[in-house]
């Protein structure tokens, strides 16, 4: 089994049955619950708020990994720390002051974590590896899930596991998108410490299995 972490979106649960799913992903060997968040501006979708994040929150037994698809997601911070997240993740793209967003997010108790958009080079970050504490990539346009992993986010996975090396910095990298079994293997090579999978999971005849066996993916090598 790899050490790698993986995070089920609950964008991709059941919500008529939401206290079941989020109950199997306590039992399963998965790590975190990826809570995603979209407004309908930042992203061309609208998911939920704080009524479905405290729902899961209250029978989750693992940590909540936020990722706030917003824009202005300052405005909020403190009330999705209140509403039990782990960690939060932001947008470079959806921050004007993403250094503050960063400090604020730690303020309040959690892990920060920035997102990077598909078009979005990794070098935005070089001066700001002490800032955050996890990276994700996008592997796919936000705002949808089912969508396909895009092949030129690997050579980005390996560009910011190169940059966070040469910083010194001990953040995590992660992506987030059309990831599954044809795919794990790709990312993990590539330098990915966590993977957000939604469909792969969700949409599994057996959720459990489907957990199980992307935790435990054949050789990492890249395509």
């Amino acid at each position: 089994m790899t050490d790698f972490l993986l995070a089920p979106s609950i964008l991709a649960a059941d919500f008529a049955n939401l206290q079941r799913d989020v109950e199997l992903i306590n039992r399963s060997e998965a790590d975190w619950f990826h809570i995603d968040v979209m407004d309908g501006v930042f992203v061309p979708n609208i998911s939920f708020g704080f009524p479905v994040m405290e729902a899961v929150h209250r029978f989750a037994t693992k940590p909540l990994d936020v990722h706030l698809m917003i824009v202005q997601p300052e405005r909020y911070v403190d009330a999705f720390a209140k509403a039990g997240a782990a960690a939060i993740t932001v947008h470079y793209e959806a921050c004007t002051h993403l250094h503050r967003t960063l400090t604020q997010i730690r303020e309040a108790g959690c892990r920060a974590g920035v997102a990077l958009n598909m078009q979005t080079p990794v070098d935005v970050l070089a001066d700001l590896t002490d800032t955050f504490d996890q990276v994700l990539i996008m592997t796919i346009n936000p705002g949808f899930g089912g969508q396909k992993l895009l092949p030129l986010s690997i050579p980005k996975i390996q560009k910011m596991r190169r940059l966070l090396a040469e910083a010194g910095s001990p953040a995590l990298i992660g992506v987030d998108g059309g990831v599954d079994l044809k795919t794990i293997g790709s990312v993990l090579a590539a330098g990915t410490d966590y993977a957000v999978a939604g469909t792969a999971v969700f949409g599994a005849d057996d959720p459990l299995r489907a957990i199980e066996q992307l935790k435990s993916p054949p050789t990492p090598t890249l395509a």
